[in-house]
């Protein structure tokens, strides 16, 4: 009868400390699906055991509220963070990026690329410059002009035809002594966004401008066409005005330098979204005008205008360097 009691004691000792074991083997597993965390770019962050990306969406099972399946757009998620945690060791296990997501962020870095140190381009623009002022790096606007044409940041279309026979002439006046944008440097970069399905003739209703001679309509694609080729005219200013006068396009590439027109070189930038624009030499003091030769014959008419003065004041509606969030010190959302 000892025996037995003895023996009763011991089993249960051993069923307790099973059932301990499992316990402890439960909670361990439960903490190591605490894989890592899903850095937002508002600075919180979701605690997750694991994560997908399917059609724009980040899937995930929340770490904090027993497994859940959840959902944010992945246009919130702040990747380099997430990534920066992941390196650091706070991530692990299932959590990772999966081929779609990895595809889609060099897609992103791709349309925004850092052209300064943490300075990028927007994702939605037309020309913009590199410019320095103050000491610091900052992006300017460049808005589009045709004279009659209203100011604006689309990729507009004015076609005219350029004889090369022809002797020089006015190709288009600019109202105003200087250009809206000022830039500080004279060795800026400029960049054009590059659209999709560039239509090679306006519409038919699209709107008319005069073009003091020339023939052709204003069209709004979505940006510039890579086959076209850039360079920067330097404007006459008079009395109230700004005159970009015509250039051999036949010249353009060759030894010889045509009188106030700069040559750019270009260079197409990871993912075909954006173009490089570099001048082939300095910029001095004045006014410019970035024209767009559309091919052998064609220029557009809609420039985007500019002025070179380096004492000039600060530019309006720039875009600043934004200095990269740290993953440490991120509260919960």
């Amino acid at each position: 009868m000892g025996l037995m009691n003895t023996f009763r004691v011991r089993l249960r000792w051993v069923v307790c400390a099973a059932m301990l074991c499992v316990s402890v083997a439960l909670v361990q597993a439960q903490s190591s699906k605490h894989a890592t965390r899903l850095i937002l770019k508002d600075g919180s962050y979701q605690a997750v055991n694991e994560y997908s990306v399917k059609g724009g969406v980040v899937h995930y099972r929340s770490a904090e509220r027993n497994g859940a399946e959840e959902e944010v757009p992945a246009r919130l998620v702040d990747w380099p963070a997430t990534q920066a945690w992941e390196k650091a060791g706070g991530g692990g296990g299932k959590a990772g990026l999966d081929p779609e997501l990895a595809a889609m962020e060099a897609d992103i870095a791709s349309r925004t690329p850092e052209v300064a140190q943490n300075l990028r381009l927007p994702e939605q623009g037309s020309v913009l410059a590199l410019d320095v002022y103050d000491g610091s790096n900052e992006l300017a606007m460049l808005p589009q002009n045709a004279g009659d044409l209203n100011r604006n940041t689309a990729h507009n279309i004015l076609k005219a035809t350029v004889n090369p026979i022809a002797s020089s002439h006015q190709l288009i006046q600019l109202k105003g002594t200087s250009a809206e944008t000022q830039l500080h440097t004279g060795t800026p970069v400029i960049y054009v966004r590059i659209g999709d399905n560039l239509p090679e003739e306006a519409p038919a209703d699209a709107f008319k401008v005069d073009t003091h001679g020339a023939t052709g309509n204003a069209a709004v694609p979505a940006g510039g066409a890579a086959t076209s080729e850039y360079v920067i005219v330097r404007a006459d200013v008079r009395t109230d005005v700004r005159v970009v006068g015509s250039f051999k396009i036949t010249m353009l590439g060759k030894v010889s330098r045509q009188e106030d027109v700069m040559e750019t070189t270009a260079e197409m930038m990871t993912g075909g979204h954006w173009l490089k624009l570099t001048p082939k030499q300095e910029l001095l003091p004045g006014e410019y005008a970035l024209m767009e030769v559309l091919n052998a014959k064609d220029v557009n008419l809609a420039v985007w205008d500019f002025g070179v003065h380096p004492d000039a004041r600060g530019n309006r509606d720039v875009i600043l360097p934004v200095e990269k969030k740290e993953p440490k010190g991120l509260q919960r959302r």
